[in-house]
This record gives structure tokens, C-alpha cells and sequence, in this order.
């Protein structure tokens, strides 16, 4: 009886955290994304929250490191699912894709969606937006928690995907998504959780 309980408490937390994720599809969502035969993986933006005794250079070098960890780990995800067939669009290699934004200047010199797109030869892109309570990698995270002499171990995180498509110049897709873990949460973890719960409902997946 406790085990029939406990898988019903489990279940019941696994529909409270699903709820927090907001979804938007365009209207022609799947047949635009169905049109894609190339999309790129745009480096996320990542924002710390910042703390006491951690300099702006110190901050902005972690987001900026924790910003290419999670790119390559979205990338790593949608890569796996393309070999096992879920998945039909080309994925442009991270090395790539950021070797030409940084020779056009991007993100210091902003692009629009269809610029992004033509510069980096894409029909599609997929970008997010990462807002964390701490900084995910363990050792980071450590230092992080010695300085503020912080109590907690939870890392809140508010995180956001986007599909934007070239040709038609707007955002085609969106999810939404909050969730929290433990202090060594690490940006594979972080990706993994968001991705599984987004995947379901990415036009891309079959």
C-alpha cells in the first residue's frame, strides 16, 4: 500500500512540473519545420544570477562558458535522436555554427532571425534563453556557494526554447520551462530533463 502511494505522489509531482512549461506552436508549425533541411543551434543566452564577491569579469566568463556546455549538449540530444530516426533535419556541427557567428560579430553585433539564417546557411534555428540561480557545472557551483556561504543547494532554472524558421522570417515554436535541482547539477543533466518534456511537443520530432 505505502509503494502504491508513493508512485501516486511521484506521479501527481510529475503533472505539477509538467504544467509549469508554457507551449506555442504558429499556426503552420509543422509544416514549416517539415520544410527545414538544415538547422542550426544558435549558443544559448545564459544568465547568473549574480553574487556577492564575484566580479561582472568573472560572472560574464561563466555565463559565457556554461552558454557553449549547454549548446553542445543540446546539440549531443538532437544528434542522438536524429540516429535513431526521430529526427529528419541535417544539424549544423556547434564548431561551425559558432566559427561563423563569430566571424559576422554575433551576439555583440545583433542579427535578425533571417540574417542569422542566411549567414549561417540554415532553414531553421533553434534558440534559448537560460536563466539559473547558480552556476551548473559542480566546480563553479562550489566556488560559487564558498563565497556567498550559501545554504541551499537547490539551482533554480528557468530555461526557453525557440524555433525560428528563415523563409518566412518568425518564430514558428516556443517552449517555456522551470524547474530546480540539486547544487552539482550539471548542464548534460540540465539539458537532458528540459529536453525530454520539449521533445515531446518539438515539431521536428516523428
Amino acid at each position: 500500500m505505502k509503494s502504491i502511494t508513493q508512485l501516486l505522489v511521484v506521479a501527481l509531482v510529475a503533472i505539477l512540473v509538467s504544467s509549469c512549461a508554457k507551449i506555442f506552436y504558429s499556426p503552420d508549425a509543422y509544416i514549416l519545420a517539415n520544410s527545414h533541411r538544415i538547422i542550426a543551434i544558435v549558443p544559448p543566452t545564459v544568465s547568473i544570477t549574480a553574487k556577492r564577491n564575484v566580479s561582472a569579469e568573472a560572472m560574464k566568463e561563466q555565463q559565457n562558458t556554461e552558454a557553449i556546455s549547454i549548446q553542445k549538449e543540446i546539440y549531443s540530444w538532437i544528434l542522438r535522436r536524429k540516429m535513431q530516426g526521430k529526427i529528419s533535419q541535417e544539424i549544423q556541427e556547434v564548431i561551425t555554427t559558432n566559427a561563423i557567428l563569430k566571424k559576422a560579430g554575433f551576439p555583440e553585433n545583433p542579427l535578425t532571425t533571417a540574417q542569422l539564417c542566411e549567414v549561417l546557411g540554415v532553414d531553421g534555428i533553434l534558440t534559448s534563453n537560460f536563466g539559473l540561480s547558480k552556476p551548473m557545472s559542480t566546480g563553479a557551483a562550489i566556488a560559487e556557494a564558498l563565497l556567498s556561504d550559501s545554504r541551499s543547494s537547490t539551482n533554480e532554472v528557468h530555461a526557453s526554447l525557440s524555433i525560428s524558421d528563415y523563409k518566412n522570417n518568425k518564430l514558428i515554436w516556443n517552449y517555456d520551462y522551470k524547474s530546480s535541482g540539486s547544487l552539482g547539477s550539471t548542464p548534460s543533466k540540465l539539458v537532458d530533463d528540459l529536453m525530454r518534456e520539449a521533445s515531446l511537443k518539438m515539431p521536428y520530432m516523428n
